[in-house]
């Protein structure tokens, strides 16, 4: 069966579509903070590689919100999200000639804490709307499709003696998981050097994909989000992927060969604020 880890080119640029207003559909921003990893070391427990991502960078403490009523301000956004932390930025995106929203907006609290405190009080209300919030992902982060909702993780470079265990060891540490899949090699049971992680809530894997690199098994792998063909195609065409992290299923296709080790990732795009 083909897999797909992520990457692609596209993006959601600064006025396209994808990110919908009242009743529009919206793609989203992928990606997510969270704290430092616990310290790893030969026997295969896993860290963050600290020179890829800065916690207290502001990519980690900014919050993406979709899914805005046109009446929704600066002034009732902030007002809502200020019950989780300070906030140092507030904007809602507007078109550029009209004024109007365009549905959806970004909240930079002080501290990526903040974050984790407005995630966990998950749904959120906005003069009468429920909207849909993420982690704000990076504009050079790979593609369309860490901009999606998923609950499905693609992990690429593993060593071929990778076990569950210590999968579960690493990704673990950001929320938790229903099932852990290690690809092999259906004639010599060896794994291929990449496995699927599905997490109970979506904003486990932004937390993770925005981390980017992780140690895993005394080696560096790198995660993405795991997305569907039909949600590509859909990124694709400037559309955004409405729903609540599908988890993923069907025709999955890894972008760049793996066996024993690790390969190239594709990638490119980003979306305009």
């Amino acid at each position: 069966m083909p897999y797909q880890g992520g990457g692609g080119g596209g993006g959601f640029g600064g006025g396209g579509g994808g990110y919908g207003g009242s009743g529009g559909r919206f793609g989203g921003g992928g990606g997510g903070g969270g704290g430092r990893g616990r310290g790893g070391g030969p026997g295969g427990r896993g860290r963050f590689l600290e020179d890829d991502a800065d916690p207290s960078s502001e990519q980690f403490r900014k919050l993406f919100v979709g899914g805005l009523s046109y009446e929704t301000d600066e002034s009732s956004l902030r007002g809502h999200f200020e019950q989780w932390g300070e906030i140092v930025d507030c904007v809602v995106m507007r078109d550029p000639n009209t004024k109007r929203s365009r549905g959806f907006g970004f909240i930079t609290y002080k501290d990526s804490s903040m974050i984790d405190e407005a995630q966990n009080n998950r749904p959120h209300k906005i003069d009468n709307r429920e909207v849909e919030t993420k982690r704000a992902m990076p504009r050079d982060a790979a593609g369309a499709s860490n901009h999606q909702t998923v609950k499905k993780m693609f992990v690429g470079g593993l060593k071929d003696d990778t076990t569950e265990e210590q999968m579960r060891d690493v990704f673990g540490q950001f929320g938790k998981i229903e099932n852990i899949d290690i690809v092999t090699d259906k004639s010599t049971g060896k794994v291929r050097g990449f496995a699927f992680v599905t997490y109970k809530d979506y904003d486990s894997v932004d937390r993770a994909v925005l981390l980017k690199r992780h140690e895993l098994n005394t080696r560096k792998v790198e995660v993405k989000k795991a997305v569907s063909k039909d949600q590509m195609e859909g990124a694709s065409r400037g559309g955004g992927v409405a729903g609540r992290g599908r988890g993923g299923g069907g025709g999955f296709a890894t972008n760049g060969a793996y066996g024993g080790g690790g390969a190239g990732y594709s990638g490119g795009g980003g979306y305009g604020g």
